[in-house]
């Protein structure tokens, strides 16, 4: 895990001579003061992330995908779209699809889409736990008896009621615990999201879910995976920026390799058109579009400009569970 603010200092004295001409820099392959950019070449696709659309049933107001009841921004996807590019990533050697929303159960065929991609590879599915689940829980309940397992990670903010759905609305801690014990109990492997703040005791956090799950009736150890705050689509957030110099003095060749857009790509569906992008976190920036191809996408060198690259590269975040 790199050490931020030995980064941001490092950084901090990297700026242009006083005299230097102030020409226009490509700002794709170099920073703002004119340095190489850091970057990340993919070295293999072993999970390819599909994003389900980003119409949700609920409206958070710190989603990162900007979801809500109607969006489409990204639009929701169907068998038809999807199947071809996880065959595609089949025969690139793929070992995992994941998808992500929005809320994937509100798409009409998810479940038909989930029994495909689980004849295929195992997958993990992103989901608020709520009321699309609940609804469709017989349906789910055909997902066991797919070739390879399908798993489900779901978001429950704080391990505080209030807290909770004061973001997501009333009634919704109660109704992601109960999605999130019917899928355990229905055999299906489970974890948790939640979100995190700076200067947290990610400890005692974690310990106050775990003894929520033992009160749920749910595994004591169930995974728990942290995120901070990414901000909506379309901010811009003053963070640091990457250099190829930060990449090989606070990163190794094994860290580079754990930066998801080292190892997976993400699918959308943007006006009609499926496209594949550098990662989860940067389809709010169409620089990230690598085209139509997955094999394309991947030889295609990613420049760690967004800002949400900086909570990878300074705090090993990731959205993967491999």
């Amino acid at each position: 895990m790199t050490d931020a603010t030995a980064y941001a200092g490092a950084t901090a004295g990297a700026t242009a001579d006083a005299g230097a001409d102030p020409a226009p820099v490509d700002t794709w392959t170099r920073t703002s003061s004119g340095d190489p950019r850091g970057y990340i070449d993919a070295h293999a696709l072993e999970e390819l992330w599909i994003h389900t659309g980003t119409a949700c049933n609920l409206a958070c107001p710190f989603c990162l995908e900007g979801s809500k009841p109607g969006d489409n921004r990204l639009q929701r996807v169907t068998l038809g779209d999807v199947r071809p590019l996880l065959d595609d990533a089949c025969a690139l050697g793929v070992q995992q699809f994941s998808f992500t929303g929005g809320e994937p159960f509100i798409v009409r065929d998810m479940v038909r889409i989930l029994e495909h991609a689980a004849s295929l590879r195992p997958c993990l599915v992103l989901t608020n736990g709520t009321l699309p689940v609940l609804r469709r829980l017989r349906q789910i309940e055909r997902l066991r008896d797919c070739a390879h397992p399908v798993a489900f990670r779901v978001s429950i903010d704080w391990p505080d009621r209030a807290r909770h759905d004061a973001g997501r609305g009333q009634g919704q801690f109660d109704l992601a615990w109960q999605g999130l014990l019917a899928l355990h109990e229905r055999g299906f492997r489970v974890s948790l999201a939640r979100q995190s703040e700076q200067g947290e005791d990610a400890a005692a956090v974690d310990a106050a879910f775990h003894a929520l799950c033992a009160r749920f009736g749910l595994p004591e150890d169930l995974r728990i995976v942290s995120f901070p705050d990414f901000g909506n689509p379309g901010c811009r957030r003053d963070v640091p920026e990457i250099t190829e110099h930060c990449m090989t003095t606070y990163q190794d060749e094994a860290s580079r390799r754990a930066f998801m857009c080292a190892f997976s790509r993400m699918v959308v569906k943007q006006h009609g058109r499926m496209r594949v992008y550098a990662c989860t976190l940067v389809d709010d920036d169409p620089d990230y579009d690598l085209g139509g191809s997955l094999a394309a996408a991947l030889s295609a060198r990613v420049m760690l400009r967004h800002h949400r690259c900086y909570t990878c590269f300074a705090y090993g975040s990731s959205c993967s569970e491999r």
